[in-house]
């Protein structure tokens, strides 16, 4: 089996693959202060609970946007499950692709993956949006190619960026609107309409105007833990994959096996 582990800068999601299905996953907070002890007193209690023996665990695969996480996570796997980990974007699990970008090396491990990913499931030009700690927008062409995007600040920031700067205001829960009003009756409602409302509408006009300068159609792919969310309220998605990322590990860690 494969272990993967996805280091976001909120959660780092670990998920067990037996060949191309994922047969568990995990989340933990991000921490890269936490060692690899305490991943494995965690993991391993987990896997335990799941019926799976470490020793099933033949192959693992780290893919980070906080650098400073992966030491541990090396540890772990070294010490704890016998491998020396795949680090993706690195040696035998490099990207692989084109990243037609003014700064290859900037391209976030996760960016990189969910290309790597859709474009491997989906036919022809892809418009990537993946909302987590920050909502990425990210143009992939029909040879798969990574040609650029928009980096935005994701939902929650923006409401706590909101709720932080100002006295009265309460902290709500992202959730839909109950109505299609946007005319709030109440701070609540104002606020969530603010938010939710005004988020679909900035998805709304930067895809529109990705696609435009794309030029030719581009399905839209969204990934991320708010992504069936927002679902329920456009139809601006053409498809909305929650393992993306994780996808794009797999297929790293396949390609680097062969």
């Amino acid at each position: 089996m494969l272990l993967a582990a996805d280091v976001g800068n909120t959660n780092v999601v670990f998920a067990l693959f037996d060949g191309d299905q994922i047969k568990a996953r995990w989340r933990i907070a991000t921490d890269p202060r936490r060692t690899g002890d305490e991943y494995a007193v965690w993991l391993l209690q987990l896997m335990q609970i799941e019926g799976i023996d470490r020793s099933q665990i033949k192959q693992v695969i780290v893919g980070a946007v906080v650098p400073r996480a992966v030491h541990n996570l090396t540890i772990l796997a070294e010490k704890y499950f016998g491998v020396t980990p795949l680090i993706a974007g690195q040696g035998a699990a490099d990207w692989g692709l084109v990243i037609d970008v003014d700064e290859p090396g900037s391209l976030g491990a996760d960016r990189a993956l969910n290309t790597i990913a859709a474009h491997a499931k989906y036919d022809g030009d892809l418009i990537v949006v993946d909302f987590g700690t920050a909502t990425t927008f990210d143009a992939v062409d029909f040879t798969g190619a990574y040609k650029g995007g928009i980096i935005a600040p994701g939902i929650n920031l923006s409401l706590d960026a909101l709720v932080g700067n100002t006295a009265k205001l309460p902290r709500i829960a992202i959730r839909a609107p109950q109505n299609t009003s946007v005319i709030g009756r109440n701070t609540e409602d104002q606020m969530l309409i603010g938010v939710f409302w005004g988020y679909v509408a900035m998805m709304e006009g930067l895809i529109q105007r990705m696609r435009d300068e794309i030029g030719r159609p581009a399905k839209v792919i969204a990934t991320g833990g708010l992504a069936v969310l927002f679902d329920e309220k456009t139809d601006i998605f053409d498809a909305v994959d929650a393992d993306l990322t994780l996808e794009g590990l797999a297929l790293l860690a396949n390609r680097a096996a062969a």
